[in-house]
């Protein structure tokens, strides 16, 4: 893998171990609007469209950024306008997750070689990550959630179905604790720039996507095995309980 700082072809830093980067090149999405009838005689205002900061908009809001981040963790403008930098997801996941069994952890060379070790074998095995555990990540401001989620169970070697999982911003308002979920299209670098370094302000956590409905078929046969051996055992515990 070749190191560049051009967004549109990739980006990957090397200098900590401990980094994940993982960015792909820049994409726009296009979200299709929602036509509302407005009662007749009703006149309301005109929306403008919410222009795109300029260069040195995003200029100006970075150099702010980068004189309140404390730990030598700033952004890096380059010359597209694109640029880079870093956020910390909570893992807060009740759920065990699915990942090959037998593999020996991933190394640097696998991560630099991008080697797949997941495929390497076809036993799965469950168990559960550390609740509420962080995860720096090194990324762009082109890097969507769904490229976050998927980056996330790559390094954990997850092979869950990413659509089991998403993304929330967590604020604090009031005195109470707020989670909004995010779109699959939404960049997290540019919500970070916004909001600024404090992660008082604003984190992101990673949680079950809970559509109110389990989505049965995005689990493996396998999978659903080890739910039923689950829930026998939580049976049989009830059982010796009364």
């Amino acid at each position: 893998m070749t190191v560049d700082s051009s967004m549109s072809s990739g980006y990957c830093s090397l200098e900590e171990e401990l980094e994940d980067c993982f960015f792909t090149a820049k994409t726009t999405f296009f979200r299709n609007a929602q036509s509302k009838h407005s009662p007749k005689n009703v006149c309301k205002p005109v929306e403008e469209p919410r222009r795109p900061p300029t260069l040195q908009e995003i200029k100006q809001k970075i150099d702010s950024y980068n004189t309140r981040e404390k730990n030598c963790l700033g952004m890096k403008l380059s010359e597209d306008g694109t640029y880079t930098g870093f956020i910390k997801v909570h893992l807060k996941l009740r759920r065990p997750v699915t990942v090959p069994a037998g593999i020996r952890p991933q190394s640097i060379y696998d991560a630099i070689k991008e080697v797949n070790l997941a495929a390497t074998t076809d036993k799965r095995t469950s168990f559960y990550l550390p609740l509420d555990a962080i995860k720096q990540l090194h990324i762009s401001s082109t890097t969507t959630v769904s490229e976050v989620i998927q980056g996330l169970l790559k390094k954990f070697m997850v092979v869950d179905n990413p659509q089991k999982f998403a993304l929330f911003k967590r604020t604090h308002k009031d005195g109470q604790v707020l989670f909004q979920k995010l779109s699959i299209a939404d960049c997290p670098l540019y919500l970070r720039l916004l909001a600024g370094p404090d992660t008082d302000v604003l984190s992101f956590v990673l949680k079950e996507n809970e559509t109110g409905e389990v989505e049965w078929d995005a689990f493996s046969i396998p999978e659903l095995q080890n739910f039923l051996t689950i829930l026998e055992k939580e049976e049989q515990d009830k059982i010796q309980q009364v």
